[in-house]
Protein backbone atom coordinates (compact mmCIF):
# COMPACT_ATOMS: atom_id res chain seq x y z
CA UNK A 1 0.00 0.00 0.00
CA UNK A 2 1.28 3.53 -0.81
CA UNK A 3 0.37 6.31 1.93
CA UNK A 4 -0.01 9.55 0.81
CA UNK A 5 -1.18 13.41 1.83
CA UNK A 6 -3.73 15.24 0.04
CA UNK A 7 -3.98 19.41 0.40
CA UNK A 8 -6.20 20.83 -0.65
CA UNK A 9 -6.09 25.15 -0.67
CA UNK A 10 -8.96 27.80 -1.06
CA UNK A 11 -12.10 26.24 -3.55
CA UNK A 12 -10.89 22.71 -3.15
CA UNK A 13 -10.64 22.92 0.79
CA UNK A 14 -14.33 23.83 0.83
CA UNK A 15 -15.17 21.46 -1.88
CA UNK A 16 -13.44 18.74 -0.11
CA UNK A 17 -14.61 19.60 3.75
CA UNK A 18 -11.48 19.07 5.42
CA UNK A 19 -7.86 20.79 4.60
CA UNK A 20 -5.65 17.22 4.06
CA UNK A 21 -6.56 14.06 4.46
CA UNK A 22 -4.28 10.48 4.21
CA UNK A 23 -4.86 8.42 1.23
CA UNK A 24 -4.08 5.02 1.21
CA UNK A 25 -4.00 3.44 -2.44
CA UNK A 26 -2.24 -0.04 -3.73
CA UNK A 27 0.69 -0.77 -6.12
CA UNK A 28 1.98 2.23 -7.60
CA UNK A 29 -0.87 5.07 -7.87
CA UNK A 30 -1.30 7.85 -10.38
CA UNK A 31 -2.24 11.41 -10.01
CA UNK A 32 -4.98 10.11 -11.61
CA UNK A 33 -5.57 7.57 -9.20
CA UNK A 34 -5.23 9.80 -6.28
CA UNK A 35 -7.58 11.93 -8.11
CA UNK A 36 -10.16 8.81 -8.69
CA UNK A 37 -9.70 8.28 -4.62
CA UNK A 38 -10.70 11.98 -3.66
CA UNK A 39 -13.75 12.28 -5.96
CA UNK A 40 -15.13 8.82 -4.99
CA UNK A 41 -14.58 10.18 -0.95
CA UNK A 42 -15.92 13.74 -1.20
CA UNK A 43 -18.80 13.34 -4.01
CA UNK A 44 -19.61 16.06 -7.21
CA UNK A 45 -19.27 19.32 -5.41
CA UNK A 46 -15.30 17.80 -5.54
CA UNK A 47 -15.23 16.67 -8.73
CA UNK A 48 -16.58 19.95 -10.17
CA UNK A 49 -13.42 21.69 -9.06
CA UNK A 50 -10.63 19.36 -9.37
CA UNK A 51 -11.95 19.83 -13.28
CA UNK A 52 -10.03 23.16 -13.05
CA UNK A 53 -7.39 22.62 -10.79
CA UNK A 54 -3.84 22.42 -10.85
CA UNK A 55 -1.42 19.67 -9.19
CA UNK A 56 1.42 19.52 -7.11
CA UNK A 57 3.56 15.72 -6.44
CA UNK A 58 6.15 16.96 -3.51
CA UNK A 59 5.90 20.47 -4.86
CA UNK A 60 6.23 20.34 -8.97
CA UNK A 61 4.05 20.69 -10.84
CA UNK A 62 2.18 17.89 -12.37
CA UNK A 63 0.32 17.96 -16.01
CA UNK A 64 0.84 14.19 -16.83
CA UNK A 65 -1.73 12.69 -14.39
CA UNK A 66 -0.50 9.65 -15.72
CA UNK A 67 2.49 10.21 -13.48
CA UNK A 68 3.39 7.64 -10.62
CA UNK A 69 2.92 9.37 -6.83
CA UNK A 70 5.67 7.80 -4.24
CA UNK A 71 4.81 6.31 -0.60
CA UNK A 72 4.91 9.44 1.39
CA UNK A 73 4.03 11.88 -0.94
CA UNK A 74 2.32 15.11 -0.79
CA UNK A 75 -0.50 16.29 -3.64
CA UNK A 76 -1.22 19.70 -3.25
CA UNK A 77 -4.79 20.90 -4.94
CA UNK A 78 -4.48 24.25 -6.35
CA UNK A 79 -7.97 25.49 -7.67
CA UNK A 80 -7.02 28.78 -9.94
CA UNK A 81 -6.82 32.07 -8.18
CA UNK A 82 -8.07 34.92 -9.00
CA UNK A 83 -5.48 38.06 -8.32
CA UNK A 84 -5.34 41.53 -8.65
Amino acid sequence: MVRLTVRYFAGARAAAGVADEDVELPGAPTVAQVLDAVRARHGDGLARVLAACSFLVDGVAVRDHGVAVPSGAQVDVLPPFAGG
